[in-house]
């Protein structure tokens, strides 16, 4: 896949076939859309694009409103990359940009510029300034500018259409297991490792912290997790929280490996990846440090059961694939 500034090169996507949207956390919806766009450019023999804005629109338009992100650039490109995208067109969005009628948008960037074949968007897309355009407006601008638009109908799990911002819902009530039913896979955190204060070795229970780069959090709390460091997959307890009993701090995401790594070379720093299985309890202040510890032996062994569970039954642990 490459990832390419917009104007691209005349000629560079030959019969492309296009989605346009920010595609934070690349969810099940996002996934159905992709999988629309990559079938009709290969039927076509042509590229398949997904047009992308950075910054985040909202972060320009109303900073204060910005949605918290799922996922890094970085995973995002990666989760594109896995859906089997050609090429992801990253736009340089602007007060000046925004100002683009739906008419504009369409004239300027979709046909003038991309000459797109096929433009694919869900049934609640909108578009241009003031999003005044949606996608009976693009169905018929198309059919003037000479380009297909297929509406791709929404994914719904349980009982609600999947969309980011239900991710982000499910992540702050601490619903781990509905956040990753919408995303099709569990919910990731990534980040560098740190030393802590070693409060976690003196419980007997040694920790792995690190600061996360996503913006969107799970709910403070105790989560069964497969840590990921140095490429080897462990299954985990990890806190997100600010250590209550502790008298409190700054925001702190460790990890409790239930196995015991292999020693890695000096000079490396490692990066976790943390996926994030079950909730099993809200975070509190423990009355003793005793009282504390006495707890966390509890999580321990209830994520131990928790993996065990899954071994009986032959399930996987979590669905393998690129962090997000």
């Amino acid at each position: 896949m490459k990832v390419r500034r917009y104007p691209p090169a005349a000629g560079d996507l030959p019969s492309p076939v296009l989605t346009i949207g920010n595609f934070d956390g690349v969810h099940l919806g996002h996934q159905r859309i992709l999988q629309a766009v990559v079938e009709r450019a290969r039927a076509l023999d042509g590229t398949s694009i997904v047009m992308t804005f950075e910054p985040h629109p909202a972060r320009v338009l109303a900073p204060e409103r910005a949605p918290a992100r799922l996922t890094t650039e970085e995973q995002k490109q990666a989760l594109l990359q896995a859906a089997g995208v050609d090429v992801v067109l990253v736009v340089n969005f602007t007060p000046e940009f925004s100002q683009l009628s739906p008419r504009q948008f369409v004239e300027e960037m979709i046909h003038r510029c991309l000459g797109a074949r096929v433009v694919c968007i869900g049934a609640n897309f909108r578009f241009g300034h003031g999003q005044a355009g949606d996608a009976r407006f693009l169905a018929g601008l198309g059919g003037e500018f000479g380009f297909e638009v297929q509406i791709v109908e929404p994914v719904v799990v349980g009982a609600e259409v999947c969309s980011s911002s239900l991710v982000r819902s499910r992540l702050r009530e601490g619903n781990v297991r509905a956040a990753a039913a919408l995303l099709g896979r569990p919910f990731v955190l990534t980040g560098k490792l740190h030393a802590g204060e070693g409060r976690g070795r003196q419980l007997g229970f040694p920790t792995m912290n690190f600061f996360p780069e996503q913006e969107c959090l799970p709910a403070h709390g105790v989560y069964v997790t497969e840590t990921q460091v140095g490429g080897e997959s462990c299954p985990s307890v990890t806190n997100v929280g600010v250590r209550p009993t502790f008298d409190g701090g700054s925001l702190v995401v460790e990890s409790h490996l239930l196995v015991e790594l292999l020693p890695k070379p000096k000079g490396v720093e490692p990066r976790l990846e943390v996926r994030f299985l079950e909730r099993l309890r809200e975070e509190r202040k423990f009355p003793s440090l005793r009282a504390l510890q006495s707890q966390i032996a509890q999580d321990v062994e209830r994520a131990r059961q928790f993996f065990a569970s899954k071994a009986t039954s032959g399930r996987p642990l979590a669905k393998e694939g690129p962090a997000a």
